[in-house]
C-alpha cells in the first residue's frame, strides 16, 4: 500500500514538473544569456567606444549592485502580487533594458544601463526558487533545482555559440556586431512576457492542469513537508539572520567563480588565436558537460549529508582543474581543465539551493532566499573586476583562473565543516530518539497490562537514596 502511495506521489510530481519546468528553464536560459552577453560584446565594444578593460569590467559588474539593492523588495513583491504577474514584469523590463544596451554611445550610458539591468532583473532567480518551494516537497527539491539549473548551463552553452555568431553580423543593417549581441539576446525576454502571463499558474489552487483531488493531495504533501524548526515572522529580519549571512557568503564564492569564468573565458580563448565563431563553439564545451551532469547527479542527492559530501568533492575537483589551467603550458590541456572546472561550478548550484528552504517559510522564506541571492551575487561584481585586475597585474590571460580556484578552496573546506556539524546534529537527534523509545516502551507496558506500573514506580523509588528513609505502608490482605 505504501509503495502505491509513493508511486502516486511520484507521478503527481512528474506531472507538475513537466508542466512548470520547461517554461521556467527557458526563462532562466534567457536571463542567463542576458547576464553573460557582456563577455562576448566586450571583444569588440571596448575598442569601438574606447574603453579600457578595467572600465568595461566595472560597468559590466554594476549589474550586481542594482540587483543587490532591489532584490529583496522585488522578491517580496512577487510574494504579494503572485509569481505570474511579477515574473512577467521582470522579463519585460530586463529585455527592454538589454535591447537599449545595443545603442550605448558612451561609457556613462553603459554604466547607467548595466545598473538598470540589475534593477530590472532583481527578484527573478530567488523568486523562482521560492515559487518552486511552493510546489515541490524537500525530497524532490534537489532534483527539481538541478533541472532548473539546466537553464544556466544551456544559456552559457548556447549564449557562447550565439555570441560568437552575432559578432559576425558586424555591419548588417548598419549595426556593429556587439550591438547585435545585445539586441538579439534582449528580444526573447520581451516576447516571453505574454507566454508567462498566459501559461504560468500562480499557485497550486490556481493550477488548471490539476484535478481537485490532485490539488488536495499536493497541498497535503506540502503541509506534511513543513519543517519543524522553521522560521517565520518579519521578512526584513532575514538581513541580520546569521544563517542567511552564512548562506550568502557561500553563494558569493560560487558567484565569484561562475561570473568570473563566464566573463573571462572568451578573452582567454581569444588568446588562442581563433575566430569569433570558433571562440563561441569552444566556450560551449564546459556548459555542455554541465548539462549532461545536471541530468544525472542532482536526483541522487536526497539527504543533507550526501549534499555536503557532493559539494566538497565537486569543489576539490574544480580547485584542481582551475589551478592546473593556470600552470599548464599546453593550450589543449589548459582548456580541457577549464571545461571540467566550469562544469563543477554549475553543479554546485542545485546542491546549494536545496538547503536554505529547510530553514524558512512564507514571506520570511521569500526574503531570506532573496537576501542570500542578492548578497551572494555581489560575487559577480567581484568576479568581473577581479579577473581583469589579476590579468593586468600578472600580464597574463591565464592567471585570473586562480580566482575561482581560491573560491572553491574555501567552499570545499566549508563543506567539510558542514559535514562535521551535520554528523554531530545527527548524533544528538539519535540520542533524543533513543530517549523517546524508552519513554514509549514504559507507556506501552502500562497500556497492555503486562507489568504493574505501580510496582515499576516503586522499584524506581526504592533505588533513590532519599526514598530509603521514607515510611512505607504495609501491603493489604496479609
Amino acid at each position: 500500500m505504501q509503495s502505491q502511495i509513493a508511486l502516486s506521489e511520484d507521478q503527481l510530481m512528474k506531472k507538475v514538473a513537466w508542466r512548470l519546468m520547461p517554461l521556467l528553464i527557458v526563462m532562466f536560459l534567457v536571463a542567463f544569456i542576458d547576464r553573460q552577453n557582456v563577455g562576448f560584446a566586450k571583444l569588440d565594444m571596448v575598442h569601438a567606444l574606447n574603453m579600457s578593460e578595467a572600465a568595461y569590467g566595472l560597468g559590466a559588474s554594476l549589474f550586481f549592485i542594482g540587483y543587490l539593492l532591489f532584490e529583496i523588495p522585488s522578491t517580496l513583491a512577487l510574494h504579494k502580487y503572485g509569481a505570474r504577474v511579477w515574473l512577467a514584469r521582470i522579463m519585460f523590463t530586463w529585455g527592454a533594458v538589454t535591447i537599449l544596451l545595443g545603442f550605448t554611445s558612451s561609457l556613462p550610458m553603459f554604466y547607467v544601463l548595466r545598473f538598470m539591468l540589475g534593477v530590472a532583473e532583481a527578484g527573478f532567480y530567488p523568486g523562482v526558487i521560492y515559487y518552486l518551494t511552493l510546489w515541490f516537497p524537500q525530497v524532490y527539491r534537489t532534483r527539481v533545482l538541478g533541472i532548473f539549473t539546466l537553464g544556466s548551463a544551456l544559456a552559457n552553452m548556447l549564449g557562447a555559440l550565439v555570441g560568437g555568431l552575432l559578432l559576425n553580423l558586424n555591419g548588417t543593417l548598419g549595426l556593429a556586431g556587439w550591438q547585435w549581441v545585445f539586441i538579439a539576446t534582449g528580444a526573447p525576454a520581451v516576447l516571453l512576457t505574454l507566454v508567462v502571463m498566459v501559461y504560468l499558474p500562480g499557485s497550486i489552487n490556481e493550477a488548471k492542469f490539476l484535478s481537485d483531488a490532485q490539488k488536495a493531495r499536493l497541498n497535503d504533501m506540502m503541509l506534511r513537508d513543513t519543517p519543524v524548526n522553521v522560521t517565520r515572522g518579519n521578512p526584513l529580519a532575514a538581513l541580520w539572520d546569521l544563517r542567511v549571512l552564512l548562506f550568502a557568503a557561500t553563494y558569493m564564492l560560487m558567484s565569484t567563480s561562475l561570473y568570473g569564468v563566464t566573463y573571462w573565458l572568451p578573452t582567454l580563448v581569444k588568446g588562442f588565436g581563433v575566430s569569433s565563431t570558433i571562440n563561441g563553439l569552444l566556450n560551449m564545451m564546459p556548459w555542455g558537460l554541465a548539462v549532461l551532469l545536471l541530468l544525472w547527479l542532482p536526483g541522487k542527492l536526497r539527504h543533507d549529508r550526501v549534499v555536503f559530501k557532493a559539494i566538497a568533492a565537486i569543489g576539490l575537483l574544480g580547485l584542481l582543474c582551475f589551478t592546473s589551467s593556470a600552470l599548464l603550458d599546453s593550450n589543449t590541456l589548459r582548456f580541457g581543465a577549464l571545461v571540467i572546472g566550469g562544469a563543477c561550478i554549475t553543479l554546485l548550484y542545485p546542491c546549494f539551493w536545496s538547503l536554505p528552504p529547510k530553514f524558512f517559510q512564507g514571506a520570511r522564506a521569500a526574503a531570506s532566499i532573496a537576501a542570500i541571492n542578492s548578497i551572494g551575487n555581489l560575487g559577480g561584481f567581484f568576479g568581473q573586476n577581479l579577473m581583469p585586475y589579476v590579468g593586468k597585474v600578472t600580464h597574463s590571460n591565464v592567471t585570473p583562473m586562480l580566482v575561482p580556484a581560491a573560491c572553491l578552496t574555501v567552499l570545499c573546506l566549508g563543506a567539510l565543516a558542514a559535514m562535521r556539524w551535520q554528523r554531530q546534529r545527527d548524533l544528538v537527534a539519535l540520542e533524543d530518539l533513543e530517549e523517546d523509545i524508552v519513554r514509549q516502551r514504559l507507556v506501552a507496558i502500562q497500556e497492555d497490562g503486562s507489568e504493574d506500573p505501580g510496582a515499576s514506580i516503586d522499584q524506581l523509588l526504592d533505588l533513590h537514596p532519599d526514598h530509603l528513609h521514607m515510611p512505607h505502608s504495609k501491603p493489604h490482605g496479609h
